[in-house]
């Protein structure tokens, strides 16, 4: 079997394997690349120009517009360089009168019976037929085609006017390649043809991103729509607030509103919340000086803070310091669960963060997801994996207590298991993959004394699926884990970080550990985080005895993150710049801090202060680079470095399994939404039901319709419940969105029996 390997693991002897490099001629240059690279690849490394109109860096060559075409020495006809591998001692030409002459043709059969609305069309200015047109002097149009009516259709998030598509097929690539939601397809009729939205009715959001790549105005987003002209905004760059992703953002204001969100989407995916949840912000705010005073007399009586997790790496820092000043207890329960999940895996890989990054995901053939709704947990994540499905043919193992059906189209093997039973399955797990690995005999003893049949009836995890899952991994390269915010909160979290870190350290696995949303990570990182609350409390965008808000309903206002400048820390390990994108006219944190007797002007002075010795940079926040190079290369802010830690290889065998009976409420949102701040948005309106099975409904004897009092912890909840015919079994799907400052206080296990008020 592939697995039975050394220590050193199968991904790290794919990554030490050393590319061919080859040598070739562009435009009288010599260039180099890697085998397999295409010659646009390597022209564009070199700085040489190429015309695109369809080639998008992110997705597969789409070879539809034939703008790229190349001439190379020996070969006869024109060469598409979007797709065509650079040999070795090539000789290209990129640029002469017949590729000049062929370019100019096709730039005139795109603007056949092109209407000729740009004075108001929503690409206007930003078009990539407005620029090619001009490039190669299409003054004029010497012959037309008979036109074709061709309505405008509102999809819902976004809207498309077949009249302005040139069909080069970039948005459907995003929508399967990519996002996965393989809800555009191309409808052929020759020069009817026209893209099809096969899924109307789902209104998927991330059918965004498929607009954000759309070179001229067919596809736009319906909110922005004849709202402004792109060059009447001004973009500033940032980082998502939401996801916990860290990917890069573009605000486009006007008049200090934000009129889109847009991105890098040559190179890069935004999730929905980020691309439609941007009207957060805490607006009309001034300075009042009496709550100020009081939140001060707060800050001297108090024995805690309470930390969401939306807070800045520096907001974090300021934190830490009032605490080793103060000696406040810090209470952040999503990342203190996380933070105590990483001390964990620590031990075992000797290693301060876990193994993997979205590129090796991306190339992997072979991932499995665990304790984790991926899909709506980490968007940017099940991105990646849909492109693994995609290009690599990855076979995917979704391991979870519920089935989602958002994912059927790219997972291989759903792999169920009873809520409560984790820290089996990932005994279970770690047996199988590490079987004939070589091992330090204490943990090998540990693994030779599971109990396989009691922990395979326990779980619901039949010992034929884990064999089967073993087979899928045979001879292949490249293998990914991904677990998430199931494990961190169950109550044996740190016995089963131990055993994910032994499937990284000595199976070779690409592991992620799926942060919280928002800035869990950086939290983590920073804030020596406690269990217990003491005293009297201040909550920051939590609810506290005095409560400092950006969700404007505290007793002190604060800046929400869309206008901080500061910084975050992304699930790909890099920490990433925030940038003020709206104004704000009240107090800031680090006024407080002041007046308690931090001294810093700006709370970005803080930035080059962030700990060294977790793995941060003593880098100044205006030095932070923010930008993409011409082959996507990521130059935003700076990969944190990974610290040594001391190991220590003891693990236990799993707890005997304690089941949840009957209804089973689990804390999930939506994909749209992460927390109060993009439930404020009103692009994404959504009801916050309680969703379940027809089962779900008979277990818990509901009807659909029926408002449903419940409590999780001490939290009490109010819930209309919805059947939805795509979940199956008796577990429904709560969210927690509409919570306002009280959503992190919820019990920290996702998954909690039916508790009804008055039962």
């Amino acid at each position: 079997m592939l697995l039975h390997i050394d220590g050193g693991g199968i991904m790290s002897s794919v990554r030490n394997q050393q590319p061919k490099t080859i040598n070739l001629t562009i435009d009288g240059k010599a260039c180099s690349g890697v085998f397999g690279q295409t010659i646009l690849e390597i022209a564009r490394e070199n700085g040489i120009y190429i015309p695109t109109m369809c080639y998008l860096t992110k997705t597969l060559p789409i070879a539809s517009c034939r703008m790229c075409v190349v001439d190379v020495e020996g070969v006869e006809g024109m060469i598409l360089s979007c797709q065509e591998k650079a040999t070795d001692g090539a000789v290209i030409h990129t640029n002469n009168e017949e590729l000049y002459k062929e370019r100019q043709n096709i730039m005139k059969l795109y603007n056949v019976n092109h209407p000729l609305e740009c004075g108001v069309c929503d690409k206007s200015g930003e078009c990539d037929l407005q620029n090619k047109t001009m490039e190669f002097g299409v003054a004029q149009q010497n012959f037309t085609a008979k036109d074709v009516h061709r309505p405008v259709q509102n999809w819902g998030h976004v809207s498309y006017d077949p009249a302005l598509c040139i069909m080069c097929e970039k948005c459907v690539r995003v929508s399967t390649e990519i996002t996965g939601d393989e809800a555009l397809k191309v409808k052929f009729g020759g020069y009817s043809s026209t893209i099809e939205n096969v899924k109307i009715e789902e209104n998927f959001a991330t059918l965004g991103e498929a607009a954000a790549v759309c070179p001229v105005g067919a596809l736009v987003d319906s909110n922005f729509k004849y709202t402004a002209n792109a060059w009447e905004l001004k973009q500033i760059p940032s980082s998502c607030p939401h996801c916990g992703a860290g990917h890069d953002v573009i605000y486009e204001i006007k008049h200090d509103k934000v009129y889109r969100m847009s991105n890098n989407a040559e190179f890069t995916t935004m999730c929905s919340a980020s691309r439609y949840g941007y009207d957060f912000d805490n607006r009309d705010v001034t300075k009042d000086p009496n709550a100020f005073e009081r939140a001060i007399e707060a800050f001297e009586e108090a024995g805690s803070i309470l930390i969401a997790k939306e807070t800045s790496n520096e907001e974090a820092l300021i934190f830490q310091k009032l605490k080793e000043q103060r000696g406040y207890k810090l209470i952040s329960p999503e990342a203190r669960a996380y933070q105590k999940f990483m001390q964990a895996y620590s031990s075992i890989t000797g290693k301060s963060l876990y193994s993997g990054d979205l590129d090796a995901l991306r190339q992997s053939r072979a991932i499995i997801v665990l304790g984790t709704r991926i899909n709506d947990d980490a968007p940017i994540i099940k991105y990646h994996i849909n492109m693994a499905s995609k290009r690599e043919q990855a076979r995917v193992a979704y391991m979870h207590p519920i089935e989602d059906s958002n994912i059927q189209n790219i997972v291989t093997q759903f792999i169920k298991y009873e809520a409560g039973s984790e820290e089996g399955v990932v005994a279970l797990l770690a047996e199988t993959l590490l079987r004939g690995v070589t091992l330090p005999e204490s943990i090998k003893a540990v693994l030779n004394d599971l109990d396989i049949g009691n922990l395979s009836a326990e779980s619901n995890v039949g010992e034929e699926e884990l064999e089967l899952l073993a087979k899928s991994l045979q001879k292949k390269q490249g293998f990914s884990l991904i677990v998430g915010e199931d494990l961190y909160g169950h109550p044996e979290a740190t016995n089963i970080a131990k055993y994910i870190a032994l499937i990284e350290k000595y199976a070779g696995f690409n592991v992620i550990c799926v942060p919280p949303a928002g800035n869990a990570m950086g939290i983590s990182m920073i804030c020596d985080l406690d269990d217990d609350i003491e005293g009297k409390t201040i909550g920051y965008n939590l609810k506290g005895d005095f409560t400092l808000s950006a969700l404007g309903d505290g007793d002190l206002d604060m800046p929400a993150l869309n206008q901080q400048e500061g910084t975050l820390t992304g699930y790909n390990k890099r920490v990433v710049p925030l940038n003020v994108a709206l104004p704000y006219g009240g107090y800031v944190l680090n006024d407080l801090a002041n007046r308690l007797g931090l001294l810093a002007e700006y709370t970005i002075e803080y930035t080059e202060q962030l700990p060294t010795e977790k793995g941060f940079k003593a880098v100044k926040f205006d030095d932070l680079p923010d930008y993409f190079d011409l082959t996507g290369q990521e130059h935003r802010g700076y990969q944190l470095e990974v610290m040594d830690v001391d190991v220590n290889e003891s693990i236990q065998e799993p707890q005997e399994i304690e089941g949840i009976d009957g209804a089973v409420v689990y804390t999930c949102n939506p994909q749209e939404h992460f927390s109060s701040f993009t439930g404020k948005s009103k692009n994404l309106p959504q009801e916050a039901n309680l969703l379940g099975s027809a089962q779900f409904a008979t277990a818990a004897k509901l009807r659909d319709g029926d408002t449903v009092e419940f409590t999780i912890g001490t939290t009490k909840f109010s819930r209309v419940f919805k059947i939805d015919t795509s979940l199956k079994g008796t577990i429904a799907l709560n969210p927690t969105f509409d919570r306002g400052l009280s959503t992190p206080l919820l019990s920290s296990y996702r998954f909690n029996r039916l508790e009804r008020v008055g039962s």
